[in-house]
């Protein structure tokens, strides 16, 4: 079984047929959480495999490529967050001029009939796909009827009588409400990657960083942070981050990086996978006269860090 595929012709993958889901799943917040739970259930009544279909780059982003939209996570974190939940196998279709041009009838067809032999189809509230949007679940439920697959829409996600959103969780982290978003999402915000090289500046000021590229996308966070990290062996460690574009280095015109500072860590993380959960901003990022500056404010953020910390870990212990 293919459990990543990205194209959207191809030879058959499921000839057995397959229960699918379709979403943006950007952040994979509990709305989307049920939406996926509901499909893996399906799935495993009908003893067929599960298949999850997004999009990279999101729908969103494609259509709005003169102003980045920022996104709660990266591809990578949203493959295997789908596969942690359940899903057997990811579509992650190139979202592309091509696609935009597919009607609702062509993405039924290639994608869901020829491709997946969907048996079962499942969205979520105000579904809409193909050219212009031009198909919805009444649209998809008709093609089924035609194609061999029934469609599906589950109920609308609330908490606190608010509907559960990305847009939503997006507005509360550029807040720094990341209690309130934590309800939306139920768990911490995280972000997911690969430690990668940087200029090792961080290590000459006495803040070596394990450092996560953001690639081309655009983060909903900008600032320094108290975090804590999840290493590959287990451990969960403390740590300050920064997330922006580093103006006191390098100007304003880089691609986005997330440098995370470990507290009482001494090792080498590079090309492992870490979890960066964020706890509180501290402020935003700033552009410092020297470097003397920027390494005392350092210390005053990772004073700051340590202390939101040990306050948000005994709140934790004794909720």
């Amino acid at each position: 079984m293919s459990r990543l595929f990205r194209d959207v012709d191809g030879d058959l993958l499921f000839p057995q047929g397959s229960v699918v889901c379709i979403g943006a799943f950007d952040g994979l917040h509990l709305g989307h959480a049920a939406l996926v739970r509901r499909t893996v259930e399906r799935a495993q009544a009908l003893d067929l495999p599960s298949v999850a279909l997004t999009f990279e780059p999101l729908p969103r982003e494609w259509f709005a490529r003169e102003q980045r939209q920022p996104r709660l996570m990266l591809s990578s974190q949203r493959v295997r967050s789908l596969h942690q939940l359940g899903i057997d196998s990811v579509g992650l279709l190139r979202f592309n001029e091509s696609m935009t041009r597919m009607t609702a009838d062509e993405f039924a067809r290639r994608i869901l009939h020829d491709r997946l032999q969907a048996r079962e189809v499942w969205v979520g509230p105000e579904f809409a796909y193909g050219h212009r949007r031009g198909g919805n679940l009444d649209t998809l439920q008709e093609q089924g009827s035609r194609l061999g697959f029934t469609a599906h829409e589950i109920e609308p996600q609330h908490l606190a009588g608010e509907r559960i959103s990305s847009s939503v969780i997006r507005q509360q982290l550029g807040a720094g409400e990341f209690a309130a978003a934590e309800q939306l999402l139920g768990r911490p915000y995280r972000i997911e990657g690969k430690v990668v090289h940087g200029a090792k500046l961080g290590r000459t000021l006495g803040f070596p960083t394990a450092n996560i590229r953001y690639s081309r996308y655009q983060p909903v966070l900008h600032g320094i942070y108290a975090c804590w990290v999840d290493l590959a062996d287990g451990r969960r460690l403390p740590a300050v981050a920064s997330f922006g574009t580093r103006p006191t280095v390098n100007g304003t015109h880089h691609e986005p990086l997330l440098e995370v500072h470990l507290f009482d860590f001494e090792g080498d993380l590079y090309g492992q996978r870490i979890g960066v959960d964020f706890a509180a901003k501290l402020r935003d990022e700033k552009k410092f006269d020297s470097l003397e500056a920027l390494t005392a404010q350092m210390h005053r953020d990772a004073d700051e860090a340590r202390q939101v910390l040990n306050s948000h870990f005994t709140l934790r212990a004794t909720a």
